[in-house]
């Protein structure tokens, strides 16, 4: 190869570098700009609308124990993941509540998520993972069963807030009961913890003393403390 072939081999390898590295520095300069801009547009929607109508997901509440963003990778591997919900547990067999009034739009079993259930709320879409029950069809119409707990849904079927409509199972990937709640908001996805604070903060609750507000927000108050290894969805 000639000197100067050489040195325009060089000299394009040299830009490839210099491109690639100034692509990285791009990335970490923006990118938490634009993640913070993104967190910030989801505070400001759950804020800005009326939850007095919306239902707390879980009866008998225990702990928070997996929040919504990237985390290690749940099932043990080196790698992070992507955790698209709020990690709620309770008892096995807890009732859950419809968050907000809402049409049932999917219904499944299997994979990830376990047994089901999606309900479109206007613009908003909330997901219940790791079910008990199962779900059957019938002349081509998608039910969800939970003979145990007297649940049946139907797709399609029009739901009220904090009806029940499910119980705390083990269903899909999970090492332990609990549920994992998604929301979505035109189709993005949403921290719920941001969905809760903004209920709260709407209760009559707020018009009590300060140390009954105190008390009471410790209820949805993610504790960082009380994350456990969860191999949830």
């Amino acid at each position: 190869m000639s000197k100067r072939r050489q040195k325009l081999a060089k000299n394009v390898a040299n830009l490839f570098i210099f491109g690639l590295s100034l692509t990285i520095l791009i990335g970490f300069v923006f990118q938490p700009a634009m993640a913070k801009g993104r967190q910030a547009k989801t505070q400001q929607v759950a804020t800005s609308i009326a939850w007095q109508s919306a239902s707390f997901p879980v009866e008998n509440f225990q702990a928070y124990t997996s929040g919504f963003g990237y985390r290690p990778s749940a099932t043990g591997g080196n790698g992070w993941e992507f955790h698209s919900g709020l990690d709620i547990a309770a008892p096995r067999g807890s009732y859950i509540r419809n968050w907000w009034e809402g049409v049932v739009t999917k219904v499944a079993d299997g994979g990830a998520c376990g047994t089901q259930v999606t309900i479109q709320s206007g613009k908003w879409q909330h997901t219940y993972c790791h079910m008990e029950g199962n779900m059957a069809t019938a002349n081509g119409i998608r039910y969800l069963i939970d003979r145990g707990g007297a649940i049946q849904l139907v797709e399609g079927q029009k739901i009220p807030a904090g009806v029940r409509i499910g119980r705390v199972g083990m269903s899909g990937r999970t090492t332990g009961p609990h549920l994992h709640w998604g929301l979505k908001y035109n189709g993005n996805y949403v921290d719920p913890a941001y969905v809760l604070r903004a209920m709260f903060a709407q209760q009559p609750a707020v018009r009590q003393s300060s140390s009954q507000i105190k008390r009471q927000q410790t209820q949805i108050k993610i504790e960082e403390s009380k994350f456990i290894r969860d191999s949830g969805y």
